[in-house]
């Protein structure tokens, strides 16, 4: 199946509508020494289930055996087989967008028990969802906590994740923004420097964690 749309006639009545005698014409303003002449030279198309035995062999071909240091939110980590299970269950791998009424109550429902999860795992009193990503909910934290306190200042970790402290400049403009420094040998935000960032002026300090570096922020 070549999942072309267009019927022969179609084609045909199209060509003849902008002035042209067949498909080659409309590529006449390439040089033909830059043209293909005959077909790629690429093996037979393989089954999906034969694609999928060929790729698994490469794979497993790659050493896993190691540890990766790239941080940036890339390290190693432990996934339950429990959340397996737990996605499979139709009240969250239905409710993926809320398009509809029926759609949205699931939607609902799964923000409302991550929030809840969410506070009992960290003891936190309130915990927001439904952001579009990590960058965006940062920003958006910051501009509650400006609103809600009255201040301007915001001190940012050095060890977020550059790309989240991009985002954040873009959305806070009328603020002032100190990066703390964070100790090159562990990757851990200096507490000293926090600090002495803080002032009567400062409306939030935000941390990750864990950080850029995957090191985990003594939050106390």
């Amino acid at each position: 199946m070549a999942y072309l749309p267009h019927t022969e006639r179609d084609i045909e009545e199209m060509l003849k509508a902008i002035g042209l005698e067949g498909i080659e014409d409309l590529f006449t303003c390439i040089p033909s020494s830059l043209r293909l002449k005959e077909p790629l030279d690429l093996p037979e198309g393989l089954s999906e289930q034969e694609v999928y035995h060929r790729l698994h062999s490469l794979s497993r071909k790659n050493r896993t055996d190691h540890i990766s240091f790239l941080g940036g939110g890339i390290y190693r980590h432990y996934i339950p087989r429990g959340v397996d299970h737990i996605l499979l269950r139709s009240e969250f791998y239905t409710s993926y967008t809320p398009y509809q009424p029926e759609v949205s109550q699931g939607t609902l429902q799964a923000i409302f028990e991550y929030q809840t999860l969410i506070c009992q795992l960290t003891g936190m009193e309130v915990a927001n969802a439904s952001m579009y990503d990590g960058a965006s909910a940062t920003a958006e934290a910051i501009l509650m906590a400006m609103r809600l306190t009255g201040r301007k200042k915001v001190l940012l970790s050095s060890a977020i994740h550059p790309e989240y402290r991009h985002v954040v400049r873009t959305y806070i403009t009328d603020g002032e923004m100190a990066e703390i420094l964070y100790c090159t040998e562990t990757g851990r935000t200096l507490p000293e420097a926090v600090e002495k960032g803080l002032d009567g002026r400062v409306a939030a300090f935000v941390v990750q964690q864990p950080n850029f570096f995957g090191a985990i922020e003594d939050l106390k």
